[in-house]
C-alpha cells in the first residue's frame, strides 16, 4: 500500500537533489511527480493539487521539461485541457544529449593546459587529468547506454 506521506517526502528529497544539480526547483518537482505517478499522465490541475502550487508554476515547469525532451503534452480529446506524461526513457535520453558536453569541456580544458604552461606544470597536470576524464566519459557513457538498452 502506498504511503502518501512517505511518497511526498521522497518527491521533495529527490527534487532537491535535482535542484542542487541545476534543474529549476518547480521543474524538478514536476518531473519527479510524473515519474512516480501511478497514472500514465497528469493534468495541470492534478499537478497543482499534488504539489500544492499555482497553475502558473506548473505551466513554466512543464514548458521547461518539454524543451528538455523529458515530458510530452497531449491534448485530452473533447476537452480544452492537456495532460503531461513522462517520455519513455527520458532520463537516459537527456543524459545522452549531455554526452557532447564532455567533449566540449575536454576541448576547453585543453586550451587551459596551454594557457597555464603546458602539461608539465602543476596546473597543467591537474587539467590534463581532468581532460582525460571528460574524454573517458564522452566515450564510455554511450557504451553504458547500449548496455542498459540490452538489459531491458
Amino acid at each position: 500500500m502506498r504511503d502518501e506521506e512517505a511518497a511526498r517526502r521522497f518527491v521533495e528529497r529527490l527534487s532537491r537533489i535535482l535542484t542542487d544539480w541545476g534543474m529549476p526547483p518547480m521543474a524538478a518537482r514536476v518531473l519527479v511527480t510524473l515519474t512516480v505517478a501511478e497514472e500514465d499522465a497528469l493534468s495541470a490541475p492534478d499537478l497543482c493539487e499534488r504539489l500544492e502550487v499555482s497553475p502558473a508554476a506548473i505551466s513554466g515547469a512543464v514548458r521547461y521539461l518539454i524543451q528538455l525532451g523529458m515530458v510530452a503534452r497531449d491534448p485530452v480529446p473533447g476537452s480544452r485541457r492537456d495532460v503531461y506524461r513522462l517520455l519513455h526513457d527520458s532520463w537516459w535520453e537527456v543524459a545522452m544529449t549531455k554526452v557532447g558536453l564532455y567533449k566540449t569541456l575536454a576541448g576547453m580544458v585543453d586550451e587551459g593546459i596551454e594557457a597555464f604552461g603546458g602539461p608539465d606544470t602543476h596546473a597543467g597536470q591537474t587539467m590534463t587529468e581532468l581532460r582525460d576524464f571528460y574524454l573517458f566519459m564522452h566515450e564510455e557513457i554511450p557504451l553504458l547506454y547500449d548496455k542498459w538498452r540490452a538489459t531491458r
